[in-house]
């Protein structure tokens, strides 16, 4: 299982010394809409330029008609980031476009597809999707893998479920972990590192229970040690 630190500080600045004082780790660090709306592609040199080995997922969710999620995802890869993400419901059409569009990029960034937001509850999914969330979520996961995508993203709660109906080597990655048991906020289905891993989780992304600690260096070698 790999850590996945969320960048979601209110400044490129706090966001960078974030990860200075991380940089001695082997991490991945996600870039989401707010940090990349605001700071574009300077953030993810300045990443590189402070430990070139760190691993950057951009957290954009595209979603959008086929040949545009393709055009998005050529300048993605441009970009030099390991991992990226769509939405599964953008339909397979959409997802095999993306990947075909990536085939001819010898280093191609891994490409996960959303699943279920983990912000959603059983109501408040069903009214979008009239399926509850165990069906949903692992339908859209074999959509992806069919679409010959490297994994999804999903809750604590679903990554075993996809696992089975999938492939033991397809990616699932789980944002919103609360590696101790901390307040979920505005999270619903969180997970901590022990349900992450009895869901044989890959990637886990914790954002506040780093960014918002007194000393995020100290929290994240707790988190590394029990994994």
């Amino acid at each position: 299982m790999k850590l996945c630190v969320a960048l979601d500080l209110p400044t490129i600045k706090e966001n960078l010394e974030l990860a200075k004082e991380l940089k001695e780790f082997d991490i991945w660090l996600k870039v989401g809409f707010r940090s990349y709306i605001r700071d574009g592609k300077k953030i993810i040199d300045e990443l590189k330029s402070i430990n070139p080995n760190f691993k950057i997922f951009l957290d954009l969710k595209l979603y959008d008609i086929p040949n545009t999620m393709a055009d998005a995802s050529e300048e993605i890869a441009k970009m030099g980031v390991k991992m990226f993400n769509i939405h599964a419901s953008s339909g397979k059409v959409a997802m095999r476009e993306v990947m075909k569009r990536l085939e001819s990029y010898e280093n191609r960034p891994l490409v996960l597809a959303v699943t279920a937001l983990t912000s959603f509850d059983e109501e408040g999914f069903r009214e979008v999707y009239e399926k509850d969330i165990n069906q949903k979520a692992t339908q859209f996961a074999k959509n992806s893998f069919e679409a010959g995508l490297d994994g999804v993203v999903c809750s604590g709660f679903e990554s075993k479920a996809i696992k089975e109906n999938t492939s033991k080597e397809f990616i699932t990655l789980t944002p919103g972990i609360r590696p101790f048991g901390e307040d979920a906020s505005d999270q619903k289905r969180v997970a901590d590192i022990a349900k992450a891993q009895n869901e044989m989780v890959d990637f886990i992304v914790v954002g506040r229970p780093v960014y918002k600690s007194n000393n995020p260096k100290e929290v994240v070698e707790k988190i590394l040690k029990n994994l």
